[in-house]
């Protein structure tokens, strides 16, 4: 018997022993599509009444594949037991005209951005179905009825699986109408993840997982220095290793080798001599990098995000003013899957296996490194072991998979990065810095806000083309002026927001809640320096500023309510708040922290709330916000990305920690969706950890903390 076993073969030989639990691995791409016809786009139902229900974004932990499933069973009145959820490929998309629409998972928009029109799929199936079923009975359609899988008229029933044949080759009606969120049995109720089952038993496929007849693996190692290259390797001095069939040179900066298994390629490459030439960055330091970004604090020139009033006279006039200096630094997605892939190439075909948060990306990624159009390669999407961003926009590693597996013709060729890789060539958190200066009256009343960022811009970095009058829109998350993606809720008579692009050599990515973060740390936490001058109580200095916000304004006052301020609480324990808007939702916080007198941090407790409009299933909500809480506060906690001699300083866990379970605080959520709009829920939750532990810790402590991460500050 071979004693070592993984957990992945330990799980499948209980299993079977047990009764066959398991369900086998799906692999997509590699298994032939059935017979049955669609209804639609979005819904088929199988003659075994199995309802196949498709979703279009990716699934990362975040339950986007449930929630549009639900949304789709809805409309469709179908058994809910009975449902099933595939992804439908980008090469398929592009075929059908996108009859999916967009395939980007990011921006917490997965079922904000596509609600709609995939509970419209679900209706238009349930309208096909009853026309079948009329038809064969020769009745009316507004006759029959539908309730789980079934069309009723009188006493005579059909089922789904039934009708579907028929019901597939029917015109689809012209309009339809959706059911109002009151009349919800699906959707709107904390139903059990469809995906939980399968991570539980290891029957879940993520990329690192992939396994085919044939396969090798690479293991891939990129210039240390951001822009360097490679001047020259020596691919003999590691031929004659056990398992090793290839060195591949990966663009002009990388080199890849390949071999039987992932560890043979991976103690191959690190034997391998490589020489780099490691360009113009490679004496450039997080230092340096702070140095750029306090001098543009200052500058004249700068993008304006929101204005109105006089600021400059109103701040000469005030009768006194407040003024700080934050910043935030670069931080990694740390996702626990490292990017990966599988690629096969051959002179007419490419397909890529890998887990996306856009499957239409990925695919053009392939196109062009395949060098065959868009229409001769596929991408099948897997789970995501995370993604937080970081498999959103840029797609490097599968360029990068693609390339080597050009250099074997035919063979399928899996690439992992190493931890190490993942650390040192990520797509950033943006670095920033933030000067705010406030201007009161005599009565201590908040006239006059100026916010000028100074740093970096993703879109700058990843979508320049996007860069109007060298503005970025991005960056003014949380602080824009109205709209329904993230306003500013506080009305102050004369305001300035402005940025300063300063884009250092580290490339800046889409990390979860992007510029929401800082921007929620730089207003919320001086907003308590502006109370605590004016003694004021922050709370209700918060809640004279959003008078005029009543949706800011609710979330803030439940948490308080929930928390109770203003009341006795445990000696040593210190409260602190911070609300914002983000990503179409309202979101408030407030924590409970005590400090030791050795000046040891607890966060005991944080009260959540949030307003996303509509909620389509609260448990998860609920799952994600504390969720949030544990990406955030790593964050704000430990998070920090610092560069070296051009080269990041992070290399793995040891030096880029996360929080610990026994450090997590109790998270208690509040979801209170009014209805009217339909925001996001992944992401805004994130901007609002930090700065309510922040203004906890001053509560405790008396001390500000401008600077993150919190590890390396004194809170004595």
């Amino acid at each position: 018997m071979n004693a070592v076993m993984n957990r992945r073969g330990f799980l499948h030989a209980t299993s079977a022993a047990a009764g066959g639990l398991m369900v086998g691995f799906h692999v997509p791409g590699l298994a032939q599509a059935g017979e049955t016809p669609e209804l639609n786009a979005w819904v088929q139902v199988l003659p075994d009444e199995t309802v196949v229900i498709r979703i279009a974004r990716s699934e990362m932990g975040q339950g986007t594949l449930t929630g549009l499933a639900q949304l789709v069973a809805e409309e469709l009145e179908c058994d809910w037991a009975r449902v099933k959820t595939e992804y439908p490929t980008p090469g398929q998309n592009l075929a059908r005209n996108r009859v999916w629409g967009s395939m980007s998972t990011g921006g917490s928009r997965g079922v904000r951005d596509s609600h709609e029109y995939v509970r419209k799929g679900g209706a238009l199936a349930r309208a096909l179905l009853i026309q079948a079923a009329a038809n064969q009975w020769n009745v009316s359609v507004v006759e029959c009825t539908t309730a789980a899988g079934f069309v009723q008229h009188g006493s005579k029933r059909l089922s789904y699986g039934q009708l579907a044949a028929e019901a597939a080759k029917l015109a689809p009606p012209a309009d339809i109408t959706l059911k109002p969120a009151s009349a919800w049995k699906i959707a709107g109720r904390p139903i059990k993840r469809l995906d939980t089952r399968a991570k539980l038993d290891g029957s879940q496929v993520y990329g690192m997982d992939l396994q085919m007849p044939g396969l090798l693996n690479a293991a891939i190692k990129d210039c240390p220095v951001f822009g360097g290259k490679v001047k020259s390797f020596d691919a003999a001095a590691v031929m004659s290793r056990p398992g090793v069939k290839k060195v591949v040179q990966v663009g002009d900066s990388a080199v890849a080798v390949v071999a039987d298994t992932w560890w043979r390629a991976k103690t191959a490459l690190e034997a391998l001599p490589i020489v780099w030439d490691e360009g113009p960055n490679a004496g450039q330091s997080s230092a340096e990098t702070a140095a750029v970004l306090k001098a543009g604090l200052d500058v004249a020139d700068a993008a304006v995000g929101s204005s109105q009033g006089d600021v400059k006279g109103a701040l000469a006039a005030a009768a006194r003013k407040v003024e700080a200096v934050y910043s935030y630094p670069h931080q990694n997605h740390a996702t626990m899957e490292v990017m990966n892939a599988t690629a096969r190439w051959t002179v007419d075909r490419c397909e890529v296996w890998t887990p996306t948060q856009n499957g239409e990306a990925a695919l053009a990624a392939a196109a062009e490194a395949s060098g065959l159009p868009p229409s001769q390669c596929e991408v099948y999407k897997l789970h995501l072991g995370g993604g937080f961003g970081r498999r959103g926009a840029v797609h490097d590693w599968v360029r990068q998979a693609v390339i080597i597996a050009k250099a074997l013709p035919g063979t399928p060729v899996k690439l992992i990065w190493s931890r190490e890789e993942d650390m040192m060539h990520g797509r950033y958190h943006p670095v920033t810095q933030c000067k705010l200066t406030a201007g009161l009256d005599a009565a201590g009343k908040l006239t006059a806000l100026h916010m000028r960022i100074s740093g970096q811009s993703i879109i700058a970095g990843i979508f320049p083309q996007n860069i109007k009058d060298g503005k970025d829109p991005v960056v003014f998350q949380g602080l824009n002026a109205g709209g329904a993606e993230g306003a500013l809720g506080y009305a102050v008579p004369n305001l300035l927001i402005d940025h300063a692009m300063r884009n250092p050599a580290v490339p800046p990515g889409f990390w979860r809640g992007v510029n929401l973060n800082q921007n929620a740390v730089y207003l919320e936490c001086f907003i308590d320096e502006v109370a605590h001058a004016a003694k004021r109580d922050p709370l209700e200095l918060r809640r004279e500023l959003l008078a005029n916000s009543p949706k800011h304004l609710a979330v803030l006052n439940a948490v308080a309510a929930k928390a109770g301020w203003g009341k006795p609480r445990p000696k040593g324990r210190h409260l602190g708040l911070a609300q914002i808007m983000g990503f179409g939702s309202y979101v408030a916080a407030c924590a409970e922290v005590s400090v030791s007198k050795k000046g040891e941090l607890k966060i005991h407790r944080i009260v959540a709330s949030t307003d996303p409009g509509h909620a389509v299933n609260p448990q998860q909500i609920a799952a994600q916000v504390e969720g949030s809480f544990a990406y955030g506060l790593s964050a704000a906690l430990y998070g920090e990305i610092t560069l070296k001699d051009g080269r990041v300083e992070q290399q793995n866990f040891d030096t880029y920690p996360v929080m610990k379970l026994a450090d997590m605080p109790a998270v208690e959520t509040i979801c209170m969706p009014s209805g009217g709009f339909w925001g996001g829920v992944g992401e805004p939750t994130i901007a609002v950890a930090a700065p309510a532990v922040l203004n906890a810790i001053f509560a405790a402590t008396g001390k500000r903390i401008r600077d993150l991460p919190l590890r390396k500050q004194a809170l004595v």
